[in-house]
């Protein structure tokens, strides 16, 4: 490359210098830049930087000249701050949906948003190895996939499987491909769920996006969108328990009063709170009875007691029954 094109490359080589190397507790003297520089085959006098300086300021780098005891310009305001990185780390990690091998490579992308000193500070956080991941490596791009089909407004289809003992897929349907018009991604019990629209069974249905493979967009326009305009997504997530499919019911429960915390994450600070007696609350609400739902009433234990409808209340009795036939002995 000629010397008059590098030339042109100088302020690039220095804004990303400064990004990678500074920060407050770091600042860059010029004798560093101008090493920096060199390094790339590009002369700089010192004159001449304070210019690339002050022309970095006016393109909008926050490039802020220290005061204490080490001279030197430092990046000031970026884009991501080191709190908001680490919570953007902290979400990938904890994320079960995204396998192993992509939650390092997304992380090193953070990484790489701030300095090299804070960048370690960032690496620190990553405890991956004994976290359960998805086995599904193509869930990251399913969700780009399905979320191109809903901006475009078109169908999808794809193929649903489930795992094995032997850790091996198996399709549902004996491999056919699913057809559905795709309405919404909804993050639910540290899963990814598909909201779609199936034309054969009349109403909305949801997918775990880490057990769909083969996803491609259709060029059928999607249908169902009066039934999805009818569905309430703030209160969806709260009355599906463990995305068990079913018809939502009016739930009556009743809880002992240090219970109210857990029942207000579980239902929202909308939920009215009845009060029974001086030790019990208890609430109405809709959710789709299901066995998910029936574990968590029973991960309460005797202080939580579904009250109607009675089916309910024989549906959990059943459960209890089944799981202590497993402990009862000979």
């Amino acid at each position: 490359m000629a010397r008059s094109q590098k030339q042109k490359l100088k302020l690039l080589y220095l804004m990303r210098f400064l990004l990678q190397q500074s920060d407050e507790a770091h600042p860059v003297g010029i004798a560093q830049m101008v090493e920096e520089l060199a390094s790339h085959d590009i002369p700089a006098e010192r004159k001449s930087l304070y210019d690339d300086i002050e022309a970095l300021r006016a393109f909008g780098l926050d490039v802020v000249q220290s005061r204490g005891k080490t001279v030197g310009y430092y990046v000031g305001t970026r884009e991501f701050e080191l709190p908001e990185l680490k919570l953007l780390v902290d979400s990938v990690q904890s994320s079960k949906f995204i396998t192993q091998r992509k939650t390092i490579s997304l992380i090193r992308k953070i990484e790489s948003l701030a300095s090299v000193h804070d960048a370690v500070l960032l690496q620190r956080q990553v405890y991956v190895r004994n976290r359960v991941k998805s086995m599904n490596e193509s869930v990251y791009y399913n969700v780009d996939e399905i979320s191109s089909a809903i901006t475009a407004d078109r169908m999808i289809r794809f193929r649903y499987f489930e795992y094995t003992v032997a850790k091996e897929r198996r399709f549902r349907h004996d491999g056919a491909y699913y057809e559905v018009s795709p309405y919404a991604l909804m993050w639910d019990d540290e899963n990814y769920y598909m909201l779609a629209y199936d034309a054969a069974a009349g109403h909305i249905k949801h997918y775990r996006v880490d057990k769909m493979a083969s996803i491609t967009r259709t060029e059928r326009y999607r249908d169902g969108k009066a039934a999805f305009r009818a569905i309430d997504m703030s209160s969806y997530s709260k009355r599906v328990f463990g995305m068990f499919s079913g018809e939502p019911t009016t739930v009556r429960l009743r809880f002992a009063n240090h219970l109210a915390g857990a029942v207000i994450d579980r239902f929202g600070g909308d939920v009215m709170l009845i009060r029974e007696d001086d030790e019990h609350f208890s609430v109405n609400v809709e959710a789709v009875v299901s066995p998910q739902f029936y574990a968590w009433v029973f991960g309460f234990g005797s202080e939580a007691e579904i009250l109607s409808p009675e089916s309910a209340r024989a549906g959990m009795a059943d459960m209890a029954r089944d799981v202590l036939s497993l402990y009862r002995a000979d």
